[in-house]
C-alpha cells in the first residue's frame, strides 16, 4: 500500500511539472503580454522630499531588474549635492558584458543644495525582465519644493506622489553639503607650490620681488613677498567670485561635450609635457619683460610687486591647472559668493606661503635638484591623465572609462616597475614584485574589455534577411498596402535590447527559420533613440518593451495570438511561424 502511494505521488509530480512547463510555454506562445507587466508596474516608482533631501524609491517586482548605469538625473532650476548610488549585483550577458543591476528595492537619497519655485528634476531609468524582455528608457519629471541655501525656513516633511505638483515654498538648509571645506584649498595651494614645475620659477619670482638690490631689512623683504602674494590672491579671488556668481551657468558650460573635449585635450597636453615630450613655459618675450621688470625694481616696490603678482597669478605654472579646475567646479556647485572668494583666496595663500619662506631664507629651503624631480614630474603626468578620463566618461560612457582607467593604472605600474629595475636593493626587489602584481591586477578590466570587443566584432555569417526599416505607423501602412499577399512580420529592435541581439544572432540565422521568413514581408522599427516619434509608435501599437514581434495578414489586420514577447530560440520561433502559416494557409 505504501509503495502504491509513492508511485501515485511520483505520477502527480510528473503531471504537475508537465502542466507548469506547458503553461510557461503558453505565456510566450499565446499572447504572453498579459503575463508581463508594464514598466510602471514592474518598477513601481515614487518619491518624497524632506526639506533639503529628495528620496527616490523603486519597488522592483520579482523577475525584473534595473540597470545602474541607466539611472540618471538632470535638474532644472536646481542644484543637487553629492550622492552615491547603492551597490547592486552583477549581471552578465554576451553582448553588454558585466553590468550592475538592482533587484527587489532601490532607494536613492539626493541632497538638494538649492531649488527655485520652478525647480524640477528629470529622472531616467531602464530595466528588463529576467525572461528576456527589456523596456525602453523611462523618464519621470519630479517637481521640487523651494530650497534656499543661505537661510533656513520653517517647514514640514511632505510626501509627494509622482503625478502631483509641488507648489509651496517649503524647504531650506543652513549648510550645503560640499565635497570639501575651503580650508582644503589652502593645502592644495601649498602642495602645488612644491611641484617640480613650480619650484624652478622661484628664482625668477624672487628677482621680481626683490629687484637688483636685495633689501637689508627682513621686515621689508617679508612685506614685499606678502604684497606679491596678495596681488596673486586678488586675481584668484576675483575669479572665484565670478564663478560663484555664474553658478549653474558655469557648471552647465562645463557639461557641454565640446567643452569637456577641449578641457580634456588641454589636460593631455599638460600631461605629455610632464613626460618630457616638450616644455611648456612662458614665452621668451614675456620672460624678457619679467626680467626687465625685475631690473627696474630698485630695492623692490610694494605697488609694483602687487601688480606683478596680480598679472602673474593665472600663468604661474601648468601644474596649477588641474587643482584650479577642481576648485572652480566646487565653487560653481556651492553657488555661494563668499565661499567662492574665500576658497580661491586660501588657494593663492597656500601657494604663496612657501614662496614667502623661500624669499626670506634664500635657497636653503629649496631641495637639491636631481633625477628625482623628473620622476616626480612624470608621476604628476599620470595623475593629470586621470582627469580627462573622468571628464570624458560623461560622453563615452562607463565601460570606456573603466578600460581607459585600467590602461592608465597598468601604464603607471609598469613605469614604476621599470624605474625600480634599475635598483638592486632589497626594498627595490619588494617594490618590483609589488608593482608587477599591481600591473597584472590593473590590466584585468582592460583584458576583459578587449576580449568583449573582439567577441562582438568577430565576423559572423551575414544576416540573409532583408528588413524594410520603418519609423512610424504611416510607413508601416504604406508597406502593408504594397504587400503582395504575404504575411507581414514587424520586428521592434533597439541597441540596448540584449534579447533583440540574441534574436539576430541565434534565431534569425537558423536555416529553417530563414526558410519561413523568406516568404514573409519583413519590417523593422529601430527604437534605439526612444524619440517622441518612436514612443508614439510603441504606444499606438501597445508595445511596452522589447523584443516584440507583431504579425499581420496580407490585408493589414493583426493576427490573433501571434505576438512574440521576449526571446525565443530557433526551435520555438520556428514552431510559432509554422503555426501562423498553417492558420493563414500560406
Amino acid at each position: 500500500m505504501q509503495r502504491r502511494l509513492h508511485v501515485l505521488g511520483y505520477l502527480l509530480l510528473l503531471c504537475g511539472t508537465f502542466l507548469l512547463s506547458t503553461t510557461a510555454y503558453a505565456i510566450f506562445e499565446n499572447g504572453g503580454m498579459n503575463r508581463l507587466l508594464s514598466a510602471d508596474q514592474a518598477f513601481l516608482f515614487d518619491f518624497e522630499q524632506k526639506e533639503n533631501k529628495l528620496i527616490l524609491n523603486w519597488q522592483i517586482q520579482p523577475g525584473y531588474y534595473l540597470y545602474q548605469k541607466q539611472i540618471k538625473f538632470q535638474p532644472s532650476h536646481a542644484k543637487l549635492g553629492k550622492y552615491q548610488l547603492p551597490k547592486g549585483k552583477y549581471h552578465e550577458d554576451e553582448f553588454f558584458g558585466k553590468t550592475v543591476v538592482y533587484y527587489n528595492n532601490l532607494v536613492i537619497n539626493i541632497p538638494i543644495i538649492r531649488a527655485t519655485d520652478q525647480a524640477s528634476i528629470e529622472v531616467k531609468y531602464q530595466g528588463c525582465a529576467a525572461a528576456g524582455y527589456c523596456y525602453p528608457p523611462e523618464t519621470k519629471i519630479i517637481p521640487l519644493n523651494t530650497v534656499v541655501a543661505t537661510k533656513k525656513l520653517p517647514t514640514s516633511s511632505k510626501f509627494v506622489q509622482s503625478n502631483t505638483n509641488a507648489s509651496a515654498h517649503k524647504t531650506a538648509h543652513e549648510k550645503t553639503e560640499q565635497p570639501f571645506s575651503p580650508l582644503w584649498a589652502l593645502l592644495f595651494g601649498m602642495g602645488v607650490a612644491f611641484t617640480p614645475c613650480v619650484l624652478p620659477m622661484y628664482p625668477l619670482i624672487s628677482g621680481i620681488i626683490l629687484g637688483k638690490q636685495r633689501p637689508k631689512s627682513v621686515t621689508k623683504i617679508f612685506w614685499l613677498a606678502f604684497s606679491y602674494v596678495q596681488g596673486m590672491a586678488l586675481t584668484y579671488t576675483l575669479l572665484g567670485l565670478i564663478v560663484a556668481a555664474a553658478g549653474l551657468s558655469f557648471q552647465a558650460a562645463l557639461q557641454h561635450p565640446y567643452v569637456l573635449i577641449i578641457i580634456s585635450a588641454l589636460f593631455i597636453l599638460l600631461a605629455f609635457s610632464m613626460f618630457g615630450f616638450y616644455n611648456l613655459q612662458l614665452p621668451s618675450s614675456l620672460q624678457t619683460k619679467l626680467i626687465n621688470w625685475s631690473d627696474h625694481q630698485k630695492g623692490g616696490s610694494y605697488f609694483g610687486v602687487f601688480i606683478m603678482g596680480a598679472l602673474a597669478g593665472l600663468i604661474c605654472s601648468p601644474c596649477t591647472t588641474a587643482p584650479l579646475s577642481a576648485i572652480l567646479l566646487y565653487i560653481a556647485q556651492s553657488g555661494n559668493i563668499l565661499t567662492g572668494g574665500l576658497t580661491l583666496y586660501l588657494y593663492a595663500l597656500g601657494m604663496g606661503l612657501p614662496l614667502i619662506g623661500i624669499i626670506l631664507f634664500g635657497h636653503r629651503l629649496l631641495p637639491r635638484s636631481g633625477p628625482w624631480m623628473q620622476y616626480v614630474k612624470e608621476a604628476f603626468g599620470f595623475v593629470i591623465l586621470a582627469l580627462p578620463i573622468f571628464l570624458l566618461e560623461r560622453i563615452f560612457g562607463e565601460i570606456w572609462s573603466l578600460r581607459l582607467t585600467s590602461l592608465l593604472m597598468t601604464s603607471f605600474c609598469l613605469w614604476a616597475l621599470i624605474l625600480l629595475l634599475k635598483k638592486h636593493s632589497g626594498w627595490a626587489r619588494i617594490g618590483q614584485i609589488l608593482f608587477l602584481l599591481l600591473a597584472i591586477i590593473a590590466a584585468q578590466p582592460l583584458q576583459n574589455g578587449i576580449w568583449q570587443m573582439s567577441a562582438i566584432s568577430l565576423p559572423q555569417e551575414p544576416l540573409d534577411l532583408k528588413f524594410n526599416q520603418v519609423k512610424n505607423w504611416q510607413e508601416i501602412k504604406q508597406a502593408i498596402s504594397n504587400n503582395s499577399g504575404k504575411i507581414v512580420m514587424l520586428d521592434f529592435y533597439a541597441d540596448w535590447c540584449v534579447a533583440c541581439k540574441e534574436f539576430e544572432k541565434y534565431t534569425f540565422r537558423d536555416a529553417k527559420v530563414k526558410s519561413k521568413l523568406d516568404n514573409m514581408l519583413l519590417l523593422q522599427a529601430n527604437v534605439t533613440e526612444n524619440s517622441a516619434e518612436q514612443k508614439s509608435l510603441l504606444q499606438y501599437l501597445d508595445v511596452f518593451g522589447l523584443p516584440t514581434i507583431i504579425f499581420y495578414d496580407d490585408k493589414g489586420s493583426e493576427l490573433p495570438n501571434s505576438r512574440v514577447y521576449g526571446f525565443m530560440n530557433s526551435k520555438m520561433f520556428y514552431q510559432h511561424l509554422e503555426k501562423i502559416t498553417q492558420q493563414q494557409g500560406k
